[in-house]
């Protein structure tokens, strides 16, 4: 009678901590020994008729302060701020600044001054020989540029510089992508862990509830101990997802600038499912006016027409005119030079030629990448497609499916309705199929950041 009562006692226990401890899909509660106390913890975000949220934590208690927090936007900006690679891309565009300065520059005038007849070797330095024996010369010369040749390197540089500034902005659209992924990594770390952690704590209650049945005679000494066993997993499971956390906070830390963000620093955000609504024909548009490395192509086509016109104008011959006073034998006297290259050979041909060329080689470097693009965003928006339908896949019914499998079978296990392996596989799909969906939600998140990318702005139509 003594062993029924403590049965049934054990069997209403069990009952009450097995209802308490559901895992829940998306929790805002803080990941011990991750974030401090308060600090909200990355998780899936599902619909209301899948899973119900979790109460949010306390707030950070006086005596321990909050480590940093940023979102996804923040580490996007304190990327394009901080980091070193694209500060010494940007400085690519003050060299091409730089060189429109040149570009725009005059020639120098020259000056010339010269004195003849010296007597070195005689040594009469009278006033007399200096005034009637020496020759004593001094000119000033300026080269006269013809075709409007500054005009046109100047042109040229500006154009220049305008690739280049388009080219930079195509490295940063890189730099965004590399951080929106090591983003959506860290989510997926942290629900992962999150999610680890809540089932370690649950699968514990199981085990104490399976020893108490133990020492009640109700379970053989073979099934407690494999509940044990089970346990490990369960403790690898929160190691793992530990330490893929740390590592995707460093590959963020090192893309945003490593002294930009302090040690102790976490994300805010959680894995969430926006569906996507936009038409394919509208992203190609919206790719073709915003994409930077095809907006570098086509002001690569403008700055081959600048090159051509500077091979042009380079083909004027330009005049040398200068003006010279002469002081001779006690005379003085003014002298007028002029001189001019006879364009009979050399008309800058090659140099014309070869720019017309680079302006073919600029046109279709320009259509390759408006394909390019189109292929980008074809593939883009097919991957966000299927990976959208695989999440409604897991939130159509297989997540609430593989709960009340789970559910059903730890239920009937406690009443002795079940075997353990019943239980113990009921456990582990659950488990799966958790994990797999916020894969899932991960794939998709981040084929959403590639079909930014490939459009060129965070900003989908």
């Amino acid at each position: 009678m003594f062993r029924v009562s403590l049965f049934l006692l054990c069997f209403m226990l069990s009952q009450l901590l097995w209802g308490q401890a559901t895992i829940p899909l998306s929790s805002s509660a803080a990941v011990p020994g991750q974030a401090a106390p308060g600090q909200a913890a990355p998780s899936v975000s599902t619909p209301s008729q899948a899973v119900p949220q979790a109460t949010p934590s306390a707030s950070p208690s006086a005596d321990r302060p909050a480590a940093t927090q940023i979102t996804l936007e923040q580490a996007i900006s304190m990327a394009l701020a901080n980091s070193p690679a694209i500060k010494a891309a940007r400085t690519q565009i003050q060299q091409s600044q730089a060189q429109e300065i040149t570009a725009n520059l005059r020639p120098n005038p020259t000056l010339s001054w010269d004195s003849q007849f010296v007597p070195v070797f005689s040594g009469d330095f009278s006033t007399d020989t200096l005034n009637n024996l020496q020759q004593f010369d001094i000119g000033v010369g300026y080269l006269f540029e013809r075709g409007r040749k500054r005009q046109n390197r100047l042109q040229a540089a500006r154009d220049q510089t305008a690739v280049t500034a388009a080219q930079v902005a195509d490295t940063e659209r890189t730099l965004v992508f590399n951080v929106a992924q090591q983003f959506i990594s860290i989510l997926l770390a942290n629900s992962t862990l999150q999610f680890a952690q809540e089932g370690l704590k649950s699968f514990q209650e199981t085990v104490n509830i399976s020893e108490q049945r133990y020492r009640a005679g109700d379970i053989s000494e073979g099934d407690f101990l494999k509940i044990k066993l089970q346990l490990l997993q369960f403790q690898t499971d929160v190691s793992s997802a530990r330490v893929a956390k740390v590592q995707a906070l460093g590959s963020l830390r090192q893309l945003i600038g490593y002294a930009s963000l302090p040690h102790a620093y976490d994300v805010v955000g959680e894995l969430d499912y926006q569906p996507l609504t936009a038409a394919l024909s509208d992203l190609q548009a919206k790719a073709l006016a915003e994409r930077p490395d095809l907006v570098a192509a086509k002001k690569g086509v403008k700055a081959a027409n600048s090159q051509i016109s500077l091979a042009k104008a380079d083909a004027k011959v330009d005049f040398n005119a200068s003006a010279s006073y002469s002081h001779v034998s006690g005379a003085s006297s003014t002298s007028l030079f002029f001189n001019v290259p006879l364009p009979f050979f050399n008309r800058n041909q090659g140099e014309i030629a070869r720019t017309k060329f680079a302006l073919t080689q600029a046109e279709l470097t320009a259509r390759a990448a408006e394909d390019t693009v189109m292929t980008d965003v074809t593939n883009a928006y097919e991957s966000a497609s299927s990976n959208q339908d695989v999440v409604k896949l897991y939130l159509s019914g297989y997540l609430k499916q593989a709960q009340d499998s789970r559910d059903i079978s730890q239920y009937a296990y406690k009443g002795g309705a079940a075997t353990l392996l019943d239980f113990l596989d009921a456990e582990r799909s659950y488990r799966s199929t958790q994990l797999a969906y916020r894969q899932a939600v991960a794939a998709y998140m981040l084929s959403l950041e590639q079909l930014r990318q490939a459009i060129g702005t965070r900003s989908l139509p």
